[in-house]
């Protein structure tokens, strides 16, 4: 047994590559590290966002999520279908999202962001959320994406526009010219 002290660096991305899961070395903005930061970036803000809520319920939703995005995260890297979001993990984001639809009023106008700090950060996470949707479809064009994680974050970013309704209580500040 070895008694060296693990390090965080190794050395092996000075020149500007990363590996895969498997190995695989590609540059540090190869479209599948581009798509698996942001999603981790997006996970960061989850964590941020999660801190701020007082429902304990909507909490360990989050963190679900959470864990849902550290897989997501795994198969955009080169990972297997270990690693494949479920049909029901989408049903379940679905019903999460139906449920809080049903508790708040119409809406048909756009949404100023901010409100309450909760709010602001569920609403920031919907943007990365966004892109981080937009970099996995510009990746499926290169290599086999599971249609799954692309419904989920599709629907991820509708939960957290929910989310951040709710988080403000039916009291949004809507935008006065609407796109018509």
């Amino acid at each position: 047994m070895s008694n060296r002290k693990a390090t965080i660096y190794t050395g092996t991305g000075d020149n500007g590559t990363t590996s895969l899961i498997g190995g695989e070395r590609v540059a540090k903005d190869d479209k599948r590290v581009q798509a698996y930061g942001t999603i981790d970036e997006l996970n960061a803000h989850l964590g941020l966002l999660n801190v701020a809520l007082d429902d304990e319920q909507t909490r360990e939703f989050i963190e679900q999520i959470e864990h849902k995005m550290l897989n997501i995260g795994c198969s955009l890297a080169g990972g297997d279908n270990r690693y494949t979001l479920t049909e029901e993990d989408i049903n379940t984001l679905q019903r999460a999202i139906d449920d809080l639809e049903a508790s708040l009023p119409a809406m048909h106008e756009f949404i100023i962001p901010g409100g309450t700090e909760a709010a602001a950060r569920a609403n920031l996470c919907r943007t990365i959320c966004r892109r981080a949707e937009r970099e996995i479809v510009s990746l499926q064009r290169e290599c086999k994406v599971s249609q799954n994680i692309i419904v989920y974050i599709n629907r991820l970013s509708d939960y957290l526009f929910m989310l951040q309704r709710q988080l403000l209580h039916g009291k949004e500040k809507r935008w006065e010219k609407p796109c018509k």
